[in-house]
């Protein structure tokens, strides 16, 4: 018996009966001969952390474009604070930890430059439409290494396409990154907000603070623990009515009062104008994409998909300088003549 085989049995043993276990994966579109010492979700979560895509989300925007700071979050940062909120609950409940790390590690690889102003931007221009979520899975099935995809898991490819609000993976450890998701971009953006000055703990109303916590850390801290304690045993991955509540109020007052703000998004409708102009540009001048992208469009895919694919893969530093290099006029570099 491998490595690999000892963990798969450990996992029949010892994880909770509504877990998912590696051994019992529904597998990859593609065959591909097992790993003597990794489990089939742990190849992908290594797979998902050694791709071009994981690596650019550290430019890419979380909420607030180009903070002047050290401190703020970003794309990579979120998916990581996810992944460990996840990882922490998934242990507690004795699920797939491999699993969950893989999804939330995943969530987020097809999002745009600039966040969701970026995610707007495109799916108002694009007839084809735009999310985030779909786009994370064609970047895994499609995209990554030159066209071939990652050949990952379904369980994997599920949790990423139904991490958002309104969707509902199939497995446990996918529920509990759609959950984290939520709490960890609620408990990081709160605390940037108040980094910024945008939001104080005295614009939370005293009965959310009595029922969540007074700080971050405790809100969190309470959001997991409702998590453990109402899931422990279940089918399904839930909080309770009340604490659930809660967390609805508190996502409501940030929509309010930062996701929402004049102060703290006035660049939004200039980052949205950049994205929808270099659409408008790369539909017009296929040909000026990059390699990669122009071997699709060689391969019938649908051009407005293929241009969708190329800008949401940008980070906010590549879409600018895109955008200077085709709208904004250079300087002449001409000498003066000497008399």
């Amino acid at each position: 018996m491998n490595i690999r085989e000892q963990t798969e049995t450990r996992e029949l043993q010892f994880l909770s009966p509504y877990a998912s276990c590696s051994k019992k994966s529904r597998g990859r579109d593609r065959l591909e001969d097992e790993c003597d010492i990794r489990t089939v979700y742990q190849r992908d979560r290594d797979r998902i952390v050694h791709c071009k895509a994981f690596r650019r989300l550290k430019d890419k925007t979380q909420v607030f474009l180009s903070p002047q700071g050290d401190h703020y979050r970003n794309r990579l940062t979120h998916t990581l604070e996810v992944s460990q909120i996840a990882r922490t609950i998934a242990k507690a409940l004795s699920l797939n930890e491999d699993l969950t790390e893989a999804i939330a590690l995943g969530h987020d690889l097809g999002h745009t430059p600039f966040g969701h102003a970026g995610e707007r931007a495109l799916d108002r221009i694009c007839p084809l439409g735009f999310a985030h979520y779909k786009q994370s899975v064609r970047v895994v099935e499609r995209l990554e290494k030159n066209g071939a995809g990652l050949n990952l898991t379904w369980e994997v490819r599920d949790g990423i396409l139904n991490h958002r609000t309104k969707g509902m993976p199939h497995t446990l450890e996918g529920q509990v990154v759609r959950y984290c998701d939520k709490i960890a971009y609620i408990h990081h953006d709160m605390d940037d907000a108040q980094r910024a000055g945008v939001i104080s703990e005295d614009d939370i109303p005293i009965t959310l603070r009595m029922l969540l916590g007074y700080t971050t850390r405790e809100r969190l801290n309470t959001f997991v623990h409702d998590i453990v304690q109402s899931s422990r045993g279940k089918e399904q991955i839930s909080m309770s009515p009340e604490i659930e509540e809660g967390l609805r109020d508190i996502r409501s007052l940030m929509f309010q009062d930062v996701y929402l703000n004049p102060a703290a998004k006035t660049e939004e409708e200039k980052a949205e104008h950049v994205v929808e102009e270099l659409y408008t540009y790369y539909s017009k001048h296929p040909e000026k994409m990059s390699a990669e992208y122009r071997k699709l469009l060689h391969q019938e895919e649908e051009k407005e998909r293929v241009v969708c694919d190329y800008i949401s893969g940008m980070t906010d530093q590549y879409s600018l300088e895109k955008f200077r290099e085709l709208f904004i006029p250079k300087r002449w570099n001409v000498q003066e003549k000497e008399q």
